[in-house]
């Protein structure tokens, strides 16, 4: 409702604009005509911030900002004519150096786009050192980028020239206008085309993919991380991160989404962005044997087309769900999961995932979680005042319409109106990320849930923390943004990124996760230990939540598997429609767990539970359940990692020994010509295939 009406007032002030013009225009007003021309620029500076599906329907049908302001600048010439303004003497210079600006504009459009072009690299770089590369800083993103902004200001000078000349009568003032935009948009443009020359341009794309061959033959990769997704999955890479940097030999994370460079959380890893299909084979005569995989993508056909590599599927997460059995996971060589449940889920899924290729591993990343009674209060570590801490941590609709994907929608509202209405508790609510990205009404349920807490929290009072709690806070945000703080503006290209993202300082990372945690332990000590938390993506990171609740709250997600490292209780919402013997049946991980009904029956039980732990009778429950999903205890499971990971390196190594006893020479054999020549003639097919099929990248 709201998006529409404000469509509809985008657009009646847009026409409202033009009418103006044309009315002033046929009754000789100046106030219409100047009215009209400054109603629709203010129109068009608020479209992009308050009605961005309006502007985005708008450029559908081929009315965007230029055609827009195009049509006020003609009625705006039209007015001044009507009123006697211009002559025979003047008509000519003005209605030239308008028509100047507009060249000037559309000039300087191509010129943009060719310094971008120019500066589109076959491959995108973090924490590796791309000097070699001809790297530059950015071109003023006023010029190269942000053709609206800058056609916004031209349109504002002009309109208040052209108005000031329709009010006085006098040409000169519109002409002025139209001059001094000329000669600003010539400076831009010759300041823009400096980067075309060879002291600010980049090395071209053969230069660029030898360089890339040179680096993998310096760095020889072992091991990588192969990751492609959309805006917001890039949680499911960052969450393997820490993992990643521990394992032996040398590991690179290797990407296919420019802009999923910048998602990626700091890291001391090597970050590789290779778009094109064609220039990813590369990665067949480096040293790289294996690829891990935390997530499942239309691109990752691509990667597994490589013959030298090993695939492992390690998925971002264990549920009972059916999406942690897809079908895909067959086109891997293993899949890793945790403990003995997900093996036996793959082996009852029936989906072609033979046994002797599940891999137990555990869930390295889960080490930060604390277990239950850590921290060494009686009643959890979020009793600061005597009160209980319920995380309610739902998960999102999904893509599937299986019932019960998430409590949101059915049963959100009432859970957190029973928590909240509970003088001794404090709720920390920590949505998905994804939550409302598929299903528009778990979006709205969300907005419900988060204004049911800020109105508890009104109603609430109670001690503050004291002026040197938030010192605390400041000092360690401070710290953190210092270690995470890029050398560059939002408005810089990739190129100037990988300049300035070189190879980090040895420890760089380590720091980093060090002042983070500094910061996640001074941003609780700075809340009221009353006060209900609505947890975003800017607060503290799931495992922090786990360790400063005494309980969950959640669905059948791969957050109920994590949680239970900890053996603190949970509970999980039954929104499936089955009853609760069925729904335990059908989801092992709520076994240890207490049901809650869709009206939130079950809170009261869960609590007093809680509160007196001698009557906590699915503690044994938790432990076993805990073994199963998650795997033992020893060895740690990053020891069980690496083991996974050098297996499966042998096994890689054992295959090309195989196939060079075959051929009779090494895979990445040199100085072979002709076999190089059949080498790039396949590549150019596979890249023409590539195309057709939709799969590349699109400049």
């Amino acid at each position: 409702m709201r998006d529409r009406t404000r469509s509809g007032c985008a657009l009646g002030l847009l026409a409202a604009g033009y009418l103006f013009q044309v009315a002033g225009i046929a009754g000789a007003g100046v106030a219409l005509v100047v009215l009209g021309a400054a109603l629709g620029l203010l129109t068009d500076v608020l479209l992009p911030h308050h009605a961005r599906s309006t502007e985005r329907r708008l450029a559908r049908a081929q009315f965007t900002p230029a055609v827009r302001q195009m049509l006020r600048d003609a009625l705006l010439l039209g007015g001044l004519g009507r009123l006697g303004v211009l002559d025979s003497g003047s008509t000519a210079p003005l209605l030239g150096a308008v028509l100047a600006c507009w060249a000037l504009h559309f000039l300087c459009q191509a010129v943009a786009g060719s310094v971008r072009a120019r500066r589109r690299l076959p491959v995108v770089t973090r924490n590796i050192d791309a000097s070699a590369l001809g790297l530059t800083p950015s071109p003023p993103a006023l010029f190269a980028q942000r053709a609206t902004v800058r056609l916004l200001g031209v349109a504002a000078v002009l309109t208040a020239g052209m108005s000031a000349s329709a009010a006085t009568g006098d040409p000169l003032w519109a002409l002025a206008a139209a001059l001094c935009c000329c000669a600003g948009m010539l400076a831009g443009i010759a300041w823009l085309a400096t980067w075309l020359l060879p002291g600010k341009r980049v090395v071209g794309e053969e230069e660029a993919l030898a360089w890339l061959d040179a680096w993998l033959a310096e760095y020889r990769p072992t091991v990588g991380m192969y990751f492609s997704g959309g805006n917001a999955s890039a949680y499911q890479a960052n969450m393997w991160l820490s993992t990643l940097a521990e394992l032996e030999g040398r590991p690179v994370i290797v990407l296919r989404e420019r802009f999923m460079v910048q998602k990626i959380d700091a890291t001391d890893v090597p970050v590789l962005c290779v778009p094109k299909v064609s220039h990813l084979m590369r990665l067949e005569h480096s040293t790289l044997k294996v690829l891990l995989h935390p997530a499942n993508s239309g691109k990752t056909s691509q990667v597994l087309r490589i013959p030298t590599l090993k695939h492992a599927f390690i998925n971002h997460g264990e549920s009972d769900k059916l999406s942690s059995c897809n079908p895909y996971a067959k086109a891997y060589d293993q899949v890793w999961v945790a403990g003995e449940a997900a093996r036996e889920r793959y082996a009852l899924a029936h989906i072609g995932v033979e046994d002797k290729d599940v891999v137990e591993v555990g869930r390295p990343q889960l080490a930060p979680i604390e277990a239950a009674g850590t921290r060494g209060t009686a009643a959890g570590p979020g009793c600061r005042d005597g009160r209980l801490t319920v995380l309610y941590a739902p998960t999102w609709e999904g893509f599937t319409d299986d019932p019960g994907n998430t409590s949101v929608l059915v049963a959100g509202e009432a859970i957190v109106s029973a928590l909240v209405a509970d003088p001794g508790v404090r709720l920390l609510y920590k949505p998905h990320p994804m939550t409302g990205t598929v299903d528009p009404r778990a979006g709205e349920a969300d907005r419900r849930i988060r204004a049911l807490i800020q109105r508890a929290n009104a109603g609430q009072s109670g001690e503050e923390p004291g002026p040197g709690a938030q010192a605390a806070l400041r000092e360690a945000a401070a710290e953190l943004r210092r270690l995470t703080r890029v050398d560059f503006g939002r408005r810089a290209d990739e190129v100037e990124r990988m300049l300035r993202q070189p190879a980090p300082e040895p420890g760089r990372a380590r720091e980093v996760e060090e002042a983070a945690r500094a910061w996640e332990e001074a941003y609780w000590a700075a809340q009221p230990p009353w006060l209900h938390q609505i947890v975003t993506a800017g607060g503290p990171g799931l495992f922090c939540c786990f360790n400063e609740a005494d309980v969950l709250v959640s669905d059948v997600s791969s957050v109920v598997s994590d949680y239970l490292s900890s053996e603190k209780p949970y509970a999980v919402a039954n929104t499936s429609g089955l009853d609760d013997d069925g729904f335990r049946a059908a989801c092992p991980t709520v076994r240890a767990a207490t049901l809650l009904g869709p009206d939130g029956t079950g809170i009261d039980r869960l609590l007093h539970t809680v509160r007196h732990p001698q009557e906590d009778t699915l503690a044994p429950a938790r432990a076993a359940l805990k073994v199963r999903l998650l795997g033992p205890a020893e060895p740690p499971s990053l020891v069980r990692f690496n083991r996974a990971v050098r297996a499966l390196v042998r096994e890689a190594e054992a295959r090309e020994e195989r196939v060079r006893a075959v051929v009779g020479q090494p895979l990445d054999a040199e100085g072979d010509a002709e076999g190089e020549v059949e080498a790039e003639e396949e590549r150019e097919r596979g890249q023409a295939l590539a195309e057709a099929l939709g799969e590349d990248e699109r400049p």
